[in-house]
């Protein structure tokens, strides 16, 4: 079976080491592409708060590791203290965020998502989840794994020890 993307490749995957440069291009294009759906259903629900991507992601990540510091999420965002000040200074002035001095060191602060921001990622990862659940449904399970093995190749190690930390509970 020939797979329509990759013409000359057969559907299992064997000899992808030896991809042209112009199969390799119809993947970063794809990327592209995916990347531009995976963010336009949280888009339009941003444009109603006038937030962007930054907002996004801090929510997300806030979420998903409730009392994160603030040096945690810069860690993992890759962005700029004072990029960051400024998404999460809207975000606690709007109700979303709340910090708390830190318990162990008083000098950290402690991130966490209000009920207000709760709804708010609530719905943002529900339009995206809604995308991943349909793409993952048409893909079939074993182009589910090797999707999720192409992509963990791709991020830097020192991020994928963190995707595997949240996996883990932590």
């Amino acid at each position: 079976m020939q797979d329509r993307h990759f013409p000359g490749q057969a559907g299992k995957g064997e000899n992808l080491l030896f991809l042209t440069d112009d199969q390799l291009r119809r993947g970063i294009e794809a990327m592209f592409f995916a990347y531009r759906g995976f963010t336009a259903d949280p888009d339009r629900i941003l444009e109603n708060y006038a937030y962007g991507r930054a907002h996004h992601r801090a929510i997300h990540f806030i979420n998903r590791s409730p009392g994160t510091t603030v040096n945690n999420l810069l860690d993992i965002l890759g962005v700029t203290k004072q990029s960051l000040n400024r998404v999460l200074r809207t975000l606690i002035e709007d109700g979303l965020v709340e910090s708390r001095i830190g318990t162990r060191d008083k000098r950290e602060r402690n991130l966490y998502l209000t009920e207000k921001g709760r709804a708010l990622e609530h719905e943002l990862s529900e339009a995206q989840r809604a995308r991943m659940r349909a793409a993952y449904r048409a893909a079939g399970p074993e182009a589910v794994e090797g999707f999720r093995k192409v992509l963990e190749q791709i991020m830097d190690p020192r991020m994928r020890r963190f995707l595997d930390s949240l996996s883990d509970g932590g």
